[in-house]
């Protein structure tokens, strides 16, 4: 059952199954947690978001797209709670520190909510190699030369797929008016190119 597509875990795991659960947990967790690590550098905090994005998974599995992936969707999620708890940081710091707390870049709930879905959009938009090259690095955080030997193709051919892949992403986020109203931070672009 391990072996089970994303289209099938989807399904799976809409209809209530906790192996299914168990099967996407066991598979996504390490790269998950890893890159939540590399966003907020505090071990306990993102073994803390890591639980709350499975809990969320759970929770939402019934409004999952079987068409997209869940890594996707597990990497969008792991993301905003990555940024909530880095905002809520700075205004405890900024707090303690006796600073006058102006959030000017604070999303409304909605904003976040676009932002999620048109990264999930863009990200299950692209080709099944393209979308496998950018799991594989950005959100596995395997390098080129690990997905090259994953993937059978040549290094430079993963540094094509992904150069490519950011590009489509960003452009598709661009061509959308939902983007108009959602607040993007400054490194969702140095997030997406880094190696």
């Amino acid at each position: 059952m391990s072996s089970l597509n994303e289209y099938e875990l989807v399904k799976r795991l809409q209809n209530g199954d906790v192996h299914t659960f168990d099967i996407i947990y066991q598979r996504y967790q390490k790269s998950l947690y890893l890159n939540i690590l590399k966003l907020i550098k505090d071990e306990d905090a993102s073994r803390d978001i890591l639980q709350e994005v499975f809990i969320t998974l759970w929770e939402k599995r019934s409004t999952l797209d079987a068409d997209k992936t869940v890594i996707g969707w597990l990497f969008v999620v792991s993301y905003n709670m990555s940024l909530a708890y880095i905002k809520k940081e700075l205004r405890r710091a900024r707090l303690s520190a006796g600073a006058e707390v102006v959030d000017l870049a604070n999303p409304e709930p909605e904003a976040a909510d676009v932002r999620s879905k048109l990264m999930e959009e863009a990200i299950s938009r692209l080709s099944p190699q393209k979308r496998r090259v950018f799991e594989l690095c950005k959100i596995q955080g395997k390098s080129y030369e690990e997905t090259a030997r994953e993937l059978n193709i040549s290094k430079h051919t993963v540094n094509e797929y992904l150069v490519i892949a950011v590009q489509y992403i960003r452009n598709y986020i661009r061509q959308h008016p939902e983007y108009q109203s959602a607040y993007f931070p400054p490194f969702v672009a140095a997030m997406l190119l880094c190696s």
